[in-house]
């Protein structure tokens, strides 16, 4: 039973604050105010009680963290698989991206090593998806962890970059438009970054995960079946 949903005080006495009103209570101040701010004190600010109470629900900050990574991730949808490994693969971790770019500090959270032990048990039949393709490709069971390895930092990468785009001060008195690298930028030194400085800002939001996921893929199983003994070969 969960720490949250497990009774306290007296045999029949109803408690004080339910899993459902802190998680939504925690989810709201990361919204507002970022993870890193979230503190067990201002939580139990948030919901009206005291943090000695607080406490009896959840042992700290780590602990409401993991509640959260797993209640949000036992919301991944289960996507259509195809037929084809390696489309498998695309499909898995591409809906693994689309839940973790709607709540980008859960993925900040998740850059540490051990991430699978925070996304609990149902969230891993995505993981074992990608395993069993890469399998199914011709991997050996150590190159799709590998697999999973890599896609999993470019996928994380991915959505970080982005949350941090949109994030970027608008009203610092420069263009929408204004490339940053155009002020640094030595021509006689980096002349081809120099001409293109201009377009950069137009291209970050034209940024496609799944394509980049498509190459990035492709690359990876190449790579790994290249490797491959030919008895180990499909």
């Amino acid at each position: 039973m969960s720490r949250i949903n497990a009774p306290h005080g007296r045999v029949g006495r109803p408690p004080v604050t339910s899993r459902t009103q802190i998680l939504t209570a925690a989810r709201r101040l990361i919204d507002r105010d970022g993870w890193e701010k979230l503190t067990i004190r201002r939580l139990a600010a948030e919901v009206g009680i005291g943090a000695t109470t607080l406490y009896h629900h959840v042992q700290d900050k780590e602990d409401l963290l993991f509640l959260l990574m797993q209640e949000y991730a036992d919301q991944i949808p289960h996507p259509d698989l195809p037929d084809e490994p390696r489309d498998r693969i695309i499909a898995a971790i591409t809906a693994i991206h689309g839940s973790l770019a709607a709540w980008p500090w859960a993925a900040k959270v998740l850059t540490a090593d051990g991430f699978l032990v925070r996304l609990g048990e149902k969230p891993l039949w995505l993981i074992e998806t990608i395993v069993v393709g890469a399998i199914d490709y011709g991997c050996s069971p150590e190159q799709a962890l590998y697999v999973v390895r890599s896609l999993w930092y470019y996928t994380v990468g991915e959505i970080l970059v982005q949350a941090h785009h949109g994030r970027r001060p608008t009203d610092d008195g420069q263009p929408a438009n204004h490339d940053p690298l155009a002020d640094i930028l030595d021509v006689s030194q980096t002349p081809r970054l120099a001409a293109l400085s201009g377009q950069w800002p137009g291209l970050v939001p034209q940024d496609d995960y799944r394509q980049g996921l498509q190459a990035f893929v492709d690359g990876l199983l190449a790579q790994a079946t290249a490797a491959t003994p030919p008895s180990q070969a499909p």
